[in-house]
């Protein structure tokens, strides 16, 4: 795909704060045969500068020929609406605990930014596909613990579906959603999501994008790259805590898992995405063995 594109073509659509565009085919050809799995969650979701930086990188990226596949969340927007409906957040280990009246919010919230997200794609000149449970689903889950109530862990994914649309030079757009054997829906936490498709891809990268810009060592310097032992020598020195557990096993489970490389970087800053992709030193920090 690359090769049909003039690197006079390519500035045109190039960002004027990316990486030095002469740089690209280095690095379209060192990842043109691989898939790319991105998670797009976190307090990014709200502010709509960050949203439309987001959509013209993966535009970019789509535009290139590139093998994308975009999974998102939704935490802030889905709090949003139960606050308007004076309904209560209630978390287990970093879950949200899911009745039949949340799932129902739940489930429209992402709905409607899946859609946004694909309406937004196209307008920047790319094609792409909503998939969630309404439209098109390709998880299909077994519920977790039974007091978080509708939440569910991925159990099987449709990578066929994916892999067509990714054939045609289109992004899916998948939401965290899922469906058990009875059509039930199921929320799904992103980072899960994410890295259970990347780990059946295979993909050569999981970038979670987030608010934070990765991982910090015990000295508070930012770490750029680690293998997943010493990631978890971190965790049980009680050096990454908190929030970031749920995030850093779904990260070791990717990477002994078949997918090469998991990347937690700053979805704040523009151009993250760029900067991993088309630069050496990268982005946030690179977790693989």
């Amino acid at each position: 795909m690359f090769n049909e594109i003039s690197l006079d073509e390519i500035i045109k659509f190039w960002p004027k704060d990316a990486p030095d565009v002469g740089n690209i085919p280095k690095y379209v050809k060192k990842y043109q045969k691989d898939l790319i799995v991105i998670k797009y969650g976190g307090n990014v979701l709200i502010d709509r500068n960050i949203f439309n930086n987001f959509i013209q990188d993966i535009s970019v990226l789509n535009k290139l020929g590139l093998s994308i596949v975009v999974v998102h969340g939704g935490g802030p927007r889905i709090e949003r609406e139960l606050k308007k409906g004076n309904i209560q957040s209630e978390f287990i280990n970093g879950l949200r605990v899911t009745n039949k009246k949340v799932i129902d919010i739940v489930e429209k919230v992402l709905i409607d930014f899946n859609t946004d997200i694909v309406e937004s794609v196209k307008k920047r000149g790319s094609k792409a596909v909503p998939i969630n449970t309404k439209l098109n689903n390709v998880i299909n889950v077994v519920p977790d613990k039974p007091e978080l109530g509708f939440v569910g862990i991925p159990k099987e994914i449709d990578i066929n579906m994916i892999k067509k649309i990714i054939s045609e030079n289109q992004i899916p757009i998948v939401a965290p959603l899922g469906l058990d054997r009875n059509n039930q829906t199921y929320n799904i936490n992103g980072d899960t999501a994410a890295s259970a498709i990347a780990k059946k891809l295979k993909s050569r990268r999981l970038l979670l994008m987030t608010n934070v810009e990765g991982v910090y060592d015990d000295r508070k310097t930012l770490i750029s790259e680690i293998k997943p032992y010493d990631m978890e020598n971190l965790v049980n020195l009680k050096i990454v805590q908190g929030g970031m557990l749920p995030k850093i096993k779904n990260c070791i489970d990717a990477v002994e898992n078949g997918v090469k490389g998991v990347v937690i970087l700053d979805g704040r800053k523009p151009r993250s995405i760029l900067k991993e992709i088309f630069s050496d030193q990268g982005a946030g920090t690179l977790i693989r063995k």
